[in-house]
């Protein structure tokens, strides 16, 4: 509903020309006539014709529009009880860039070869110190200084692993997008992460209590400080957030990049998120028992758990008058997204994936499309018998039974990255698009019963594709979908 009535107003203001009014200025509750916004007679005429045109309801009795134009709130109510048309109400959110770092190796192109020659980054821990070595995990291929060395880090500065992953797949996307050559005016960056500084506080906590002597690398710890430790390796930067919504934050730091860039705060917005393995992180997944100690198996009858990973990814999102501004070529568009909140329980998914199918619905609705407008399928897909039954249901709901389209999940490549899945996974999303071709679910061999379809095992779409979808779902319900279209 709050969607619904920030569109309003915006649709108002457009048909009435009220110059000088923004949707901040409209209380939701006031008189549109007279004593409120002082709208008049042929006003309303103007607002049943957008009623019409945007929403496709014809009000055949214009006695009634009095009470309906009461106010924007009542316009609402009325608009979602009667709608027939749902436009996309997006403005396009331009994709300019995109950068990643995984377990797959560096970069873009280290990624896609991976996908195409199915090499997938989940093995035996090599970096981090753990009693569960006997755990595969799918940790980045440098250690950490290795990383500090790539990210141009001099050594005694303290930083994060998380941080210098994020700093890595941010430069990569910074250059695609041309940033470094003509700079927008004070872009945003809004990162999501959970684990933060985690490996520096379990590595120097017990001689901080000592001797206060590791102060600095346990300040460290926060998940904003890791955001600012990205942000200050390049600068230039108007306003800095983090996002923590476990395994949705990068998907909902790229939500509000571009809610920004839609409702006019910015025109230029970094989005996406970094997460480090470190023994918390391991440990706490062990302690839920959807660890598997074999690679996982997403969507495979014989399923037992995820592989944890870790990894960065950024995409560059910027509106159509900052592409035109600074004459750069378009990567792709992010079409539609959604987010819903079922809050079912603390970390298990609804049985019949009820919050999975308002956020894939809701970035339908988004987007202006169709379920079978949709071509590929990025699942969350965690490998874990919970996840991959609530997904499965929640995706033959919303596409029907016989209509699923080619699904896979690619943390069989990745491993789980948590909080950085959202945008790792859109950048493979995003390269499914660009080069037509479907990321298969490796390790699949035993279909789901209850399960109409079964994931892709064969790169190859049966018709071009057009338009992707990926999921990342969350601790709580919290659950993302976004859309992304070839332009």
């Amino acid at each position: 509903m709050e969607i619904l009535i920030l569109d309003l107003k915006k649709q108002i203001i457009e048909a009435l020309n009220l110059e000088d009014i923004t949707p901040d200025d409209i209380d939701t509750n006031a008189p549109l006539f007279v004593e409120g916004l002082g709208l008049d007679s042929i006003d309303a005429l103007e607002l049943i014709v957008l009623m019409e045109k945007q929403y496709g309801i014809k009000l055949e009795d214009p006695g009634k529009s009095k009470e309906i134009f009461k106010s924007i709130a009542t316009m609402a109510e009325y608009i979602e009880k009667h709608r027939t048309k749902y436009p996309s109400r997006m403005e396009k959110i331009y994709v300019t860039g995109y950068g990643i770092i995984s377990s797959l190796g560096r970069g873009v192109p280290a990624t896609l070869e991976a996908l195409r020659n199915r090499r997938s980054g989940i093995g035996p821990l090599r970096w981090l110190e753990t009693i569960h070595s006997h755990l595969p995990c799918a940790e980045v291929p440098f250690s950490t200084e290795e990383l500090r060395e790539l990210a141009g880090i001099p050594a005694g500065n303290i930083t994060t692993r998380t941080a210098l992953m994020g700093m890595i797949a941010l430069e990569e996307a910074l250059e695609q997008a041309g940033w470094h050559v003509n700079r927008p005016a004070r872009p945003v960056l809004i990162s999501g992460t959970t684990v933060g500084g985690m490996e520096n506080t379990e590595r120097y906590f017990l001689d901080f209590m000592e001797n206060d002597t590791k102060n600095d690398y346990i300040l460290a710890h926060d998940c904003g400080v890791c955001t600012q430790m990205i942000a200050d390796r390049f600068g230039g930067f108007d306003m800095l957030s983090t996002l923590s919504t476990a395994c949705s934050s990068a998907a909902n730091a790229m939500i509000m990049g571009a809610d920004m860039i839609r409702t006019g705060r910015t025109s230029f917005a970094v989005a996406g998120g970094s997460e480090c393995l470190s023994k918390f992180h391991l440990n706490g997944f062990n302690t839920l028992k959807i660890l598997d100690k074999d690679p996982c198996r997403p969507f495979d009858d014989t399923r037992a758990g995820l592989n944890l990973g870790e990894g960065a990814a950024y995409l560059v999102l910027e509106s159509e008058a900052s592409v035109k501004a600074r004459g750069v070529k378009p990567i792709c568009v992010l079409s539609g997204y959604g987010n819903a909140c079922d809050a079912y329980h603390q970390t298990a998914s609804s049985p019949e994936g009820d919050g999975a199918v308002l956020s894939m619905n809701k970035a339908l609705t988004e987007a202006g499309l169709k379920p079978g407008d949709i071509g590929y399928v990025n699942a969350h897909g965690t490998g874990t018998p919970n996840n991959d039954e609530s997904e499965g249901k929640a995706l033959m709901r919303v596409f029907g039974a016989d209509g699923v389209p080619p699904v896979s999940s690619t943390k069989s490549f990745t491993g789980h990255t948590t909080s950085a899945a959202g945008s790792v996974e859109a950048v493979i999303s995003i390269l499914a698009l660009l080069h037509d071709f479907l990321p298969v679910n490796l390790n699949f061999l035993h279909p789901m019963e209850m399960l109409s379809f079964g994931p892709v095992t064969d790169e190859r779409p049966v018709r071009p594709l057009r338009h992707v979808m990926t999921n990342s779902f969350g601790f709580g319900g919290n659950d993302t979908t976004c859309i992304f279209s070839k332009i």
